[in-house]
């Protein structure tokens, strides 16, 4: 979940032409040739659309119509992927709340204070400043105990970098006025939803997910425990969609998150179909089973019963576990009828929140030892009800957290990004003519001579500073963008202008911004933040 020191570049998606603004492409990263999803490693991806089929992230593109004003960095695929964001654009497009109300949601990203902020991570500056202006309630925190537990970083050097995180966040628009800053080290609410998150999580997991073993530290994955509790933060005061701007590599944060907030529920709504429970594969056999016995059902006949809809399965239904599952499960329901319903299982409900769950559904329902089938409720308004009835009883009542997945910036010297490389990325505290000199020394997609570059058109798709361009430069004007792009690959532009252009935009930008760091720098003092960790040396 927090945005560390490594950015690499991949493919472009379908759209970045189709909206005449591309963005590079890059083909497969180095060392990349399959996808590994390391939070704490120096990952790259090789295949964006592997991460589509293979972790269940969806295309930005799909979504991207109901986004009021998207952001450059949407409107150019540099974010390409997402889970759940459609509730968040829904909510900042106030249809969840009046055309007069503040957004009725939530964006929050960290940082990992190991090192100068840089160009990759002004990326995701720049998305949470983007939905704070969209009405969102917007979170920046400093990942420091992950820094101290994960990366072995002193309290003194955390410090230095927090400052200088703050610095730009602010610098770049941040009001801290309309959001919240904080650190995890000094913020004991999240420290306490940590505690209670560590209730629903077990070590088998955590190897699982991250590959802990018997040589890991406790620290190490109790700051997995508080990075979930930060994604989460933002819903302690009332349920409500919240969005996680990352990299592809901090997936499994953003996945793991949402199963332990689904897990803090008192209540999980399902649709059924008899009395017994049945796993999504097997519900769905049973709702085939029964629109298609419906549909041939005359007015005479009675209602669709266990036994029949058994009966075609057998006949109708692939066989597969499932439909042997749910094939046992009819029979054993014999004459019962096949209805369809909504139904609330009780996870971790206390007895008056159950009762009051039961008396809160209307209509005809039916009651059970650990669930409630509601007859008369549709699925959505069967999860209001549950999520209202929780809160009254003093649950958190948490939504699954949302996630944007933005790409990889390629390295200057190309290959990956990383502030381990000072020539790989530009630091947004390098001296401007620095800046300057390493646009001018970066590699390029150009020719091997400038009349080839004439005749074949540059690769701007595998150029780091045509990126430059496309993630940054071109600011919010995509017809620069497009005109950069459409010189370069017809060849009426080579390197050298390219780059001398590039390069003096980049002093241009990190001289501006590092004045409004120093402009920043009273107002961050002014800040209920503290600068200086209490813990000891």
């Amino acid at each position: 979940m927090t945005d560390d020191d490594t950015h690499g570049s991949d493919d472009t998606p379908p759209s970045a032409a189709d909206t005449g603004t591309p963005v590079a492409d890059g083909g497969s990263a180095a060392g990349a040739d399959d996808v590994a999803l390391d939070p704490w490693g120096s990952s790259t991806v090789g295949d964006y659309r592997k991460l589509f089929e293979e972790f269940g992230i969806e295309e930005f593109d799909d979504v991207l119509p109901e986004v009021p004003e998207p952001h450059y960095l949407m409107r150019r695929g540099v974010l390409f992927g997402h889970r759940d964001y459609g509730r968040v654009a829904r909510a900042m497009r106030n249809d969840t709340t009046g055309p007069d109300e503040p957004a009725d949601a939530a964006v929050l990203s960290g940082f990992m204070p190991t090192g100068d902020p840089h160009i990759g991570h002004k990326m995701v500056f720049d998305e949470i400043i983007w939905h704070q202006e969209q009405g969102a309630d917007a979170f920046g925190l400093i990942a420091d105990l992950e820094a101290h537990a994960a990366r072995g970083l002193s309290w003194d050097e955390i410090d230095e970098h927090t400052r200088s995180y703050l610095l730009s966040l602010l610098a770049l628009g941040f009001d801290p006025g309309e959001g919240e800053l904080y650190r995890q080290s000094t913020n004991r609410e999240v420290q306490d939803l940590a505690f209670e998150l560590g209730t629903k999580a077990n070590f088998s997991e955590l190897s699982a997910i991250y590959d802990f073993d018997g040589e890991t530290e406790v620290s190490y994955m109790q700051s997995v425990v508080t990075q979930m509790a930060d994604i989460l933060y933002p819903q302690l005061e009332k349920p409500r969609p919240v969005v996680i701007p990352v990299g592809p590599d901090q997936d499994p944060h953003v996945r793991l998150a949402r199963d332990l907030a689904a897990r803090m529920r008192f209540f999980k709504v399902t649709e059924g179909y008899a009395s017994f429970e049945v796993d999504d594969e097997e519900r769905d056999l049973l709702a085939r089973a029964y629109e298609a016995l419906e549909a041939e059902r005359g007015e005479d006949d009675g209602p669709v019963r266990c036994e029949d809809a058994a009966d075609w399965l057998r006949e109708h239904a692939d066989a597969s576990d499932a439909r042997a599952g749910a094939v046992e499960s009819l029979d054993s329901g014999g004459k019962e009828p096949l209805r369809p319903r909504v139904r609330f299982l009780d996870r971790n409900a206390t007895d008056e929140a159950f009762e009051a769950l039961i008396d809160a559904v209307e209509g005809e329902k039916r009651v059970f030892e650990g669930h409630v089938d509601a007859f008369d409720m549709d699925r959505a308004a069967a999860e209001d009800l549950a999520r209202e009835v929780e809160v009254e009883h003093g649950g958190y009542g948490f939504q699954p957290p949302s996630s944007v997945y933005h790409r990889f910036m390629t390295g200057l010297t190309g290959g990956k990004m990383s502030s381990s490389v000072p020539a790989s990325h530009i630091s947004l505290l390098d001296d401007p003519e620095d800046g300057y000199d390493k646009v001018k020394s970066a590699a390029t997609g150009g020719r091997e001579t400038a009349e080839k570059q004439r005749e074949l058109g540059g690769e701007a798709d595998e150029c780091p500073v045509y990126e430059l361009y496309a993630y940054l430069l071109a600011g919010d004007d995509d017809e620069f963008a497009a005109e950069v792009y459409e010189e370069c690959v017809g060849g009426e532009r080579l390197c050298g202008d390219c780059k001398e252009q590039a390069a003096t935009l980049m002093r241009e930008f990190l001289d501006e911004h590092q004045e409004k760091r120093e402009e920043a720098a009273e107002l961050l003092e002014e800040l209920d933040i503290e600068l200086e960790s209490p813990r000891k040396r």
